[in-house]
């Protein structure tokens, strides 16, 4: 819980603004500097060297922007939830049977497994999704009609892509088929946003270690490992208390 410390919450945790650089070995098609606090990104700052022309691309965010990191926000629910399941009961509660424990160790390794679940598993987008998200509205300046971006955490890392794409013209769109969703679209990827039919030419991932989520995921598995522990304990008393010979 420490780890998806709140700002209000004292000293400690992932409240203070951290810099993170996002890069990729060997190109450097995609640079970007990003700002997290807590489960939000208060700052982006991306370079994009368009492949055509060497291009050079810059936009940030706009300084009274900031983009929440659902995965985050949902992952530290959890773990709240978990820790209220454990301390909602008054301090010299006594259980009186094993089922009960094993009920409550149930319920508490399903919040934490749902919150290991949301930094784990990003989520599948369409291409039209990412299109209209507000991540779209953040920039300045306004991104080209031509590039969408995402952020998202896997695993331990915050991720960015960006895609760049080109118009089908009326002629070409015969063979369309538009793209279901996805965590990361390829190359040739199509998709219909506005009337307009774009296919997707060029995509650049680009990623970074959060030190303090690495954290987090080994915490979790403890934690699970401990419940588990817990349940195995009790399961074993109880079968000696039911099947005892006197």
């Amino acid at each position: 819980s420490h780890r998806f410390a709140l700002p209000t919450s004292g000293s400690g945790g992932a409240f203070k603004q951290e810099n993170f650089v996002l890069s990729t070995s060997g190109t450097d098609q995609v640079k970007g500097v990003m700002t997290l606090q807590g489960d939000a990104l208060c700052q982006a700052d991306v370079n994009l060297k368009m492949p055509r022309n060497n291009q050079l691309l810059h936009f940030a965010f706009r300084e009274d922007k900031q983009w929440k990191l659902q995965q985050i926000q949902d992952a530290r629910n959890h773990v709240n939830q978990a820790i209220y399941l454990l301390m909602n009961r008054d301090v010299n509660y006594q259980f009186k049977t094993g089922l009960e424990v094993l009920k409550l160790m149930d319920a508490v390794m399903l919040q934490l497994s749902r919150a290991r679940n949301r930094l784990t598993t990003p989520a599948t987008l369409t291409l039209p999704e990412i299109a209209s998200s507000g991540l779209t509205k953040m920039f300045t300046p306004a991104l080209p009609p031509d590039i969408l971006v995402n952020f998202y955490i896997n695993l331990n890392k915050l991720c960015l892509t960006v895609y760049q794409l080109h118009m089908m013209q009326p002629s070409t769109t015969k063979n369309f088929k538009p793209a279901g969703g996805s965590v990361l679209h390829n190359p040739g990827a199509m998709f219909e946003f506005g009337s307009q039919r774009y296919e997707v030419s060029h995509v650049h991932k680009v990623e970074c270690v959060v030190p303090w989520l690495n954290d987090a995921l080994v915490f979790f598995t403890v934690s699970l490992q401990l419940c588990q522990q817990l349940k195995d304990k009790i399961s074993v008393f109880s079968s000696y208390w039911n099947y005892r010979p006197y």
